[in-house]
């Protein structure tokens, strides 16, 4: 992990040192604690995003109060965590109270019994938790019609773009996965194709590649002289993709596509529209599920469109029934 920016030590705070260099140390034992990657990762930065947020104010992240952590979560709600980021929706601004709150309980639980604590209180724990709907996903999703644009723009853009776009909409995966997937992931059984991966929760899992993606990634491997190893997606230089990548890949090749909700399209919303299209198509909650690795059902469902799809919406209904607005 690198190093952790931290405000100036605070007056009257002899030891302080010390104990940034011990907060420091809790705090890649804590991260450390999750066998995600991408976990790790995004606890990393949200809790980056608190640092600098009391490092701007010269506040020590020791002497925070619960006001401060709800001066910064309104912050996000109102403006985002950076210039120009725009607001935050409540699902980040949740998870971002959730990591803090899980830091500071952690330096709690391990300095509790030392003769002066780190701290003796969770700011982020009595700090208002946003409301969170349940029920709906915010994330931007396809139409099927879109979907196809979106692949036919990537067949166009090159072997390494048709092989990603492909492997997303088919396999619905995170950025994670299809970053963090190397050449030996791939293999066969049973007659599959198979790519295995890590997913979130640290968990690995082996999940078949259909005919036409797999086609797309051995053209594209093939096209690199058939690597015997190394990242399974690479820059022109050999290195792995990173996740800006993706979302620069992806908002490029929609407005490519001619898709009107280019400019809020993430990489996740080839996922949401893999478990929403898994879930048309089969009418199986649980087929879905596995699709998406989700451990509880009750977030496949979130993707479940069939409950409130737009298309379907008894609005048009009602416009057929009243007709045509007339020119009087």
């Amino acid at each position: 992990m690198a190093e952790i920016d931290l405000p100036a030590p605070a007056p009257l705070a002899v030891q302080a040192e010390p104990r940034d260099s011990l907060m420091i140390r809790l705090t890649r034992a804590w991260l450390d604690r999750s066998d995600s990657a991408h976990t790790r990762t995004a606890y990393e930065r949200d809790l980056r995003y608190w640092l600098g947020w009391c490092q701007e104010r010269d506040l020590h992240p020791l002497g925070a109060r619960t006001l401060d952590v709800d001066s910064w979560l309104a912050m996000q709600r109102d403006a985002g965590v950076r210039p120009g980021a725009g607001p935050a929706s409540r699902r980040s601004v949740a998870r971002r109270r959730s990591a803090v709150s899980s830091w500071y309980a952690y330096l709690i639980m391990n300095t509790a019994s030392d003769p002066e604590p780190l701290i003796s209180h969770n700011p982020a724990a009595g700090a208002r938790r946003p409301d969170v709907d349940r029920d709906h996903s915010p994330t931007v999703g396809l139409s099927r019609a879109e979907a196809d644009r979106l692949i036919s723009a990537a067949d166009a853009d090159g072997l390494r773009s048709s092989a990603i776009i492909r492997l997303m909409l088919t396999n619905a995966y995170r950025c994670a996965s299809v970053l963090g997937a190397s050449v030996t992931d791939l293999g066969h059984d049973r007659g599959h194709q198979v790519l295995t991966t890590t997913i979130k929760g640290g968990h690995i899992v082996r999940d078949p590649i259909p005919p036409a993606t797999a086609g797309a990634i051995s053209a594209y491997l093939a096209s690199r002289g058939d690597p015997a190893g190394g990242p399974l997606f690479v820059t022109r230089t050999g290195q792995r993709l990173d996740e800006g990548y993706l979302y620069k890949l992806v908002r490029r090749l929609a407005r490519r596509a001619g898709i009107a909700a280019a400019d809020e399209i993430s990489p996740h919303s080839l996922r949401r529209t893999a478990i929403t299209e898994a879930l048309d198509a089969t009418g199986d909650l649980r087929k879905a599920q596995d699709l998406a690795h989700h451990a509880d059902p009750r977030t496949t469902r979130l993707y479940d469109d069939g409950r409130g799809k737009l298309d379907g919406h008894a609005a048009y209904v009602l416009g057929t029934r009243y007709g045509a607005r007339g020119d009087s």
